[in-house]
């Protein structure tokens, strides 16, 4: 990884939280889903970006609500669970602004979170849809390359591993992981049944969502 792509990560990092350490978050939502869900996942994929990246994010993640003043201290959310939840006005209104203005959101479908998604991100971007990226999209080609999009961690429904985007003036804000699971191939080893090769594969493209939400520009 060049020199200039480090230096350009801390910068946009310290302009977050410059009176803290460099940390990422994990959204707190209402509506009865577990936003808790894999417990061990953020710390294990910080642990390995931080190795990769050369990076000193804060090992452990921060957990933050939607209408929290201090989501704005985080250039990275990450939103998992299995069942339902809801936004506010109040809180779309202050996750609207969060990534209008930089801010970055990971979606991750631990499974049964899918019916929700969209609605509810529908009161943050009325004017946006979700759109699947191509696979030559800059995420799958960040530090790893992913020349078939998304890894597939756990079978589910019998169907593909997607990676939908909420655009904005040119920049993904939103990151939406269906059927692929990768929240689960963060977890400790022996969590599940998973092989070395698969887990190695979801932190590479974990890694891929937090290089881009730390340098992504308009148009990228």
């Amino acid at each position: 990884m060049k020199k200039w792509s480090v230096l350009l990560i801390v910068l946009v990092l310290s302009s977050f939280a410059p009176q803290k350490g460099l940390q990422i978050a994990r959204l707190k939502y209402k509506g009865g889903g577990d936003w808790y869900a894999n417990k061990t996942s953020l710390p294990n994929l910080i642990a390995y970006a931080n190795k990769a990246l050369g990076l000193a994010i804060e090992k452990e993640e921060a957990v933050v609500e939607p209408a929290s003043a201090d989501l704005f201290n985080y250039p990275f959310v990450h939103m998992t669970g299995h069942g339902t939840f809801t936004l506010s006005e109040d809180e779309a209104a202050n996750l609207r602004k969060y990534l209008m203005g930089g801010g970055f959101l990971h979606i991750d479908d631990n499974y049964g979170l899918d019916p929700f998604v969209r609605p509810q991100m529908k009161k943050v971007f009325p004017e946006l849809d979700f759109v699947e990226l191509p696979f030559t999209h800059a995420i799958y080609n960040q530090k790893y390359k992913f020349p078939n999009g998304l890894p597939k961690v756990h079978e589910h429904d019998n169907k593909p591993a997607q990676g939908f985007g909420l655009v904005y003036k040119g920049r993904v804000v939103c990151f939406y992981s269906y059927e692929s699971d990768l929240g689960n191939g963060w977890e400790d080893a022996g969590t599940y049944s998973d092989s070395p090769q698969v887990r190695e594969k979801a932190l590479q493209m974990g890694t891929n969502l937090l290089m881009y939400a730390f340098t992504a520009t308009a148009g990228s």
